[in-house]
């Protein structure tokens, strides 16, 4: 009988709650591991996680995307000519490519826009780019035949110039009044386009204008 009481005693004990301790630790620090930033494998703020894009999408790190994108033209670089040029005519923004841009405004409202451009190298050549302004007013292309009696020489200083009138056809015709020059390892483009009529009453202007383009004093040694 004493033994059942012991066993029922005991058993008694082992089925109440287990003494609960509490312990002070150090607290731990927020520092990511220094071989994986903190949220390596997250999606950017924004972007669309892969499990949630449409059938058919492409991933936002597609390799070779862009491969398309437009490549700019190369402008030449190293020192620059210099101009003066008429009051009227009107500075404007230079854009990408310009090395100066001009509206030309005349009596009558018409706008001609003056174009400075320069390139490495030769371009192509004088034949190509006359060639290429030919097409702008609508003109066939020339042989080298012609080219002779297409253009002619203009001495400003030390620059020679090779200047072209190339007029257009037809109800609105257009005109340009083209000069092209080499300079350092570049090629100088200066173009007036416009109307035929105001193109042609600027002519005075615009050769007066090359006389005032000059190259850089060179460095004193």
């Amino acid at each position: 009988m004493l033994v059942s009481l012991l066993g029922l005693l005991l058993a008694a004990s082992g089925c109440r709650d287990p003494k609960v301790e509490s312990y002070r630790v150090a607290k731990e620090t927020d520092t990511a591991p220094p071989s994986e930033p903190a949220n390596a494998g997250a999606a950017p703020h924004g972007a669309i996680p892969e499990s949630a894009q449409p059938s058919g999408a492409l991933p936002a790190a597609m390799p070779g995307m862009g491969a398309m994108a437009s490549t700019p033209v190369e402008t030449a670089a190293g020192a620059n000519l210099t101009w003066t040029a008429p009051g009227d005519w009107q500075a404007k923004d230079l854009g990408q490519m310009r090395k100066g841009s001009f509206t030309v405004t005349g009596a009558d409202g018409a706008i001609a826009d003056l174009s400075i451009t320069a390139f490495p190298g030769a371009v192509g050549g004088e034949l190509a780019n006359i060639n290429r302004w030919r097409g702008q007013v609508s003109l066939d292309p020339i042989d080298a035949a012609g080219l002779p009696a297409a253009a002619t020489r203009v001495t400003a200083g030390d620059l020679t110039f090779t200047v072209v009138d190339l007029a257009g056809s037809g109800d609105q015709p257009k005109r340009i009044l083209g000069a092209m020059v080499p300079f350092g390892q570049a090629m100088w483009f200066f173009k007036l386009m416009g109307p035929d009529a105001l193109v042609t009453a600027a002519k005075p202007a615009f050769l007066a204008f090359l006389q005032t383009v000059k190259a850089p004093a060179p460095a004193a040694p």
